[in-house]
C-alpha cells in the first residue's frame, strides 16, 4: 500500500515540542496538536492532509483531536485517519494520542445527537471503525445536553472506560455551572476529567470571564484550546482585507462583515507587536495561550505541512513582557 515506506523522523523528540502535564494525570500533550475539524474531510486532498499528519508526528506532535462529524462529509476525517493509520500511521499508535467526540449533530432521528448514553456508545463504535482503531485514548463530551440527565452523560464516559474502548475521558463546550458535577462524578467512580477543551483565543475569552479556566486549574483537569487563531482572524491572511482564497471570501464559517475597518487595525496593531517579538501574528497569538500554564495544548488546523511547521514556530518563545502584555490588552479587552 502507498506510503508504507514511512518512517518517523528521529529527531522528533530532540526538544524542540514541549509537553506539557494534562492537570493531575500521568499524561503529558505537546503544547501544539493538530485538530482535523476543517481539512482533513472528504472534500480536501487527501495525500496533503495525510502529508500533514506525518509533518506532524516528525515535529512531536503526538496529539491527533478528532470528532464523529468532522469532515464534511460527516464521518470523513475519521475516515481518512484509518486510511493514515493504515498507510503510514500504525506503527506509531502508541506514540499517538488519539482523541475524537460526539455530541452534535451525526445521524438523523433523536439518538444521532446531544448527550443520551445511546448516542455516544453507538457514536464511539461506529468512530472506532472508521478510524480502525481499537480504543481512542481519550472520548470527549462534545457539549451539554440540557435534556438529558447530566448523571447519564457522565456515566456513560464513565463505562466507556471501563469497556476498554478510551483511556481518558474528557468534556467540551460545558457551561462553568456544570462543571463541579461533571469532574466530582468522574472523580469519584475513578474515572477523573482528563481534559475541557473550549474555544479561546485573543478575541475569544470566554472561558476566561465565565472562571471555566480557573476551575479547570482548581481540579486538576487540563484545557486544550481550539480556534486559537479565531479561524483565521489572528493570522497574516486578513491584514490587507480578505484574500479571494480565503475562508472568509467564502463566507461560511468566517462571515464577512466580521472584519471592520476597527478589527483590520487592532489586527495591524497585533502584528507589529508581534512583529517586535521576531514573530508573525499567528505565531503571537498561540504563544499568547501557552503563556501562563493554565493551557496545556492549542489544536491548530493546519491546511499544509508549511502552515503547520509555521505554526510550530510558536513554541520557540511564549514568555511576554510585562509590557507587551500590556500592549495586547489595550487591543483585545474591547473583545
Amino acid at each position: 500500500m502507498a506510503g508504507t515506506d514511512y518512517k518517523a523522523a528521529a529527531s522528533r523528540y530532540d526538544g524542540r515540542m514541549p509537553y506539557i502535564r494534562c492537570g493531575h494525570s500521568g499524561v503529558k500533550l505537546p503544547a501544539v496538536s493538530l485538530g482535523f475539524w476543517h481539512n482533513f474531510g472528504s472534500v480536501d486532498d487527501f495525500d496533503k492532509a495525510h502529508a500533514t499528519a506525518k509533518c506532524a508526528l516528525d515535529n512531536g506532535i503526538t496529539c491527533f483531536d478528532l470528532a464523529n462529524n468532522y469532515g464534511p462529509e460527516y464521518g470523513t476525517a475519521e475516515q481518512n485517519l484509518g486510511r493514515m493509520m493504515n498507510m503510514s500511521l500504525r506503527p506509531y499508535r502508541d506514540e499517538l494520542f488519539i482523541t475524537t467526540k460526539a455530541g452534535y449533530d451525526m445521524w438523523p432521528g433523536p439518538y444521532g445527537d446531544w448527550g443520551s448514553r445511546k448516542y455516544l456508545m453507538s457514536s464511539l463504535d461506529q468512530s472506532l471503525k472508521r478510524m480502525r482503531l481499537d480504543y481512542v485514548d481519550l472520548f470527549y463530551s462534545h457539549r451539554y445536553d440540557p435534556e438529558t440527565p447530566l448523571e447519564e452523560t457522565m456515566q456513560a464516559l464513565v463505562d466507556i472506560v471501563r469497556q476498554g474502548k478510551a483511556l481518558y475521558v474528557g468534556i467540551s463546550n460545558y457551561p462553568v455551572e456544570t462543571l463541579d458535577f461533571c469532574f466530582s462524578y468522574l472523580k469519584s467512580r475513578d474515572v477523573p476529567c482528563l481534559i475541557y477543551q473550549g474555544r479561546y483565543n485573543m478575541m475569544d475569552r470566554r472561558v476566561e470571564k465565565s472562571g471555566i479556566l480557573s476551575a479547570c486549574a482548581a481540579a486538576g483537569v487540563g484545557f486544550t484550546a481550539f480556534s486559537p487563531l479565531n479561524q483565521g482572524l489572528l493570522s497574516d491572511r486578513y491584514l490587507n482585507g480578505i484574500p479571494h482564497d480565503s475562508r472568509m471570501a467564502r463566507n461560511f464559517f468566517l462571515k464577512r462583515d466580521v472584519l471592520t475597518p476597527e478589527l483590520l487595525k487592532d489586527l495591524n496593531t497585533l502584528n507589529g507587536i508581534a512583529a517586535s517579538r521576531g514573530q508573525t501574528l499567528s505565531e503571537m497569538a498561540l504563544a499568547w495561550l501557552l503563556r501562563d500554564g493554565l493551557v496545556t495544548s492549542v489544536l491548530v488546523g493546519a491546511s499544509s505541512p508549511q502552515q503547520l511547521l509555521t505554526n510550530i514556530n510558536a513554541v520557540k518563545n511564549i514568555v511576554f513582557t510585562e509590557s507587551e502584555l500590556s500592549d495586547i490588552r489595550q487591543v483585545i479587552t474591547k473583545y
